[in-house]
């Protein structure tokens, strides 16, 4: 799996370029919801899958291993991030990482749902460094929206009002 590099001195966009990811085009809702809401300084995020239509499918600890979910919920986390520079124009306006709650479309006996998650929480500590830390849940679910594998929502504290 990816161990993060902490980001010092790059902007979020080029600790992201220097460790292989890019930013896919922002996800746009199905439904009767936005992907993000903001109040003052701070920005919320809908539960967001894989942009562009590449969410990993399937249930854990039946159709997607680990890895797979691993891989899914970095995905995940690229989407999150497409979400905030769409948001704000600039993943430099964020100052920290609140909170993160992932949920795993998981068999009842699966227990693994944290090393899944840790998938996004890493893409997040690539960005942001230690910033990306977040107080967070990781969860299971009996299913989820288009059977995707993985879903996450998040709370960003950005810098200025």
């Amino acid at each position: 799996m990816f161990a993060p590099t902490v980001a010092i001195a790059n902007t979020p966009e080029e600790s992201l370029k220097s460790e292989g990811f890019s930013l896919p085009a922002p996800v746009k809702p199905i439904a009767n919801y936005v992907t993000w809401r903001r109040a003052g300084n701070i920005l919320y995020l809908s539960g967001h899958g894989a942009c562009e239509g590449k969410s990993v499918l399937g249930k854990l600890g039946q159709d997607v291993t680990i890895e797979q979910g691993y891989d899914a919920a970095q995905r995940v986390g690229l989407c999150a991030l497409a979400t905030i520079k769409e948001a704000t124009g600039d993943l430099s306006t964020v100052k920290q990482v609140l909170q993160i709650t992932g949920m795993v479309n998981a068999t009842d006996d699966f227990t693994g749902h944290s090393l899944v998650i840790n998938g996004f929480s890493d893409i997040f500590v690539t960005a942001f460094g230690d910033d990306g830390k977040a107080a967070r849940a990781a969860v299971g679910m009996s299913s989820l929206p288009g059977n995707m594998a993985v879903e996450v929502s998040a709370v960003i504290e950005l810098k200025g009002s």
